[in-house]
């Protein structure tokens, strides 16, 4: 598979898939939610994949660049701006939490659509790095999103509770197709230090996706041996996978 970065079109085309999953996962839980060993399960699937894709894509390229200054600047805005992600949801829960309940949890969903624009951000950006890094990148995000839909509808209440998760994970769907795009128009033929530093700023929020949010909430249901092979299984899968591309 060439190393060269494909057309925006093509981007597009891959960041359907994933676009499609968070509407998936966000329907089908709507009808019926999976039960809480089976999310953990997909949630450590997920992380070992993206771990994959860290360890075996991104991490060699931006090692491979030798910029040690920009990758370190890159890397630190990526951990500011996840903390600060992180602060802002906390603080918009806590805000929510004083009033009263809503069908719609809006400081969940906000924070959920900035998370669901910075993957989509960094579908486009792995693209810009090569079709190989997007392609894997691209299947990590699809399981991280499948939950996220699945989180969603778990999250929606009320009588048009079906309804409110088909818009939402349509609308959280046109955002990671708006960050993808972003990514992909203007990284597309940018410099190596630019797109050093954008990787360095992706690899460390998808560290902190792995560590903080998917393994964290896995975490929350008694593991059990099969729970924890998951995340090796979703990390050899990946690892066979670019093996065979």
């Amino acid at each position: 598979m060439s190393a060269q970065p494909i057309s925006l079109a093509g981007v597009m085309m891959f960041a359907a898939v994933p676009a499609a999953a968070v509407i998936v996962g966000g329907v089908v839980a709507a009808v019926r939610t999976p039960g809480p060993k089976v999310q953990s399960a997909v949630q450590h699937v997920a992380a070992g994949v993206l771990f994959a894709a860290l360890a075996t894509e991104l991490l060699p390229d931006v090692v491979h660049r030798r910029l040690p200054w920009v990758t370190l600047g890159g890397f630190a805005l990526g951990v500011i701006a996840m903390l600060l992600l992180k602060a802002l949801a906390r603080r918009l829960e806590e805000r929510e939490e004083k009033t009263a309940p809503s069908a719609l949890p809006t400081s969940l969903l906000l924070a959920s659509a900035l998370d669901i624009a910075l993957d989509g951000l960094l579908i486009g950006v792995s693209f810009a790095a090569g079709e190989r890094q997007g392609l894997l990148i691209t299947i990590a995000m699809t399981l991280e999103v499948l939950f996220l839909g699945v989180a969603t509808a778990a999250a929606v209440r009320g009588l048009n509770a079906r309804r409110l998760v088909l818009a939402t994970t349509i609308t959280f769907a046109v955002l990671l197709m708006a960050g993808a795009g972003i990514g992909a128009y203007f990284l597309a033929s940018a410099s190596p230090i630019v797109l050093d530093g954008v990787l360095s700023f992706g690899v460390a929020a998808l560290l902190y996706l792995v560590t903080e949010e998917l393994l964290t909430e896995a975490h929350e249901v008694d593991e059990t041996p099969v729970l924890t092979s998951m995340f090796f299984v979703g990390f050899l899968a990946l690892l066979m996978i670019e093996m065979m591309v």
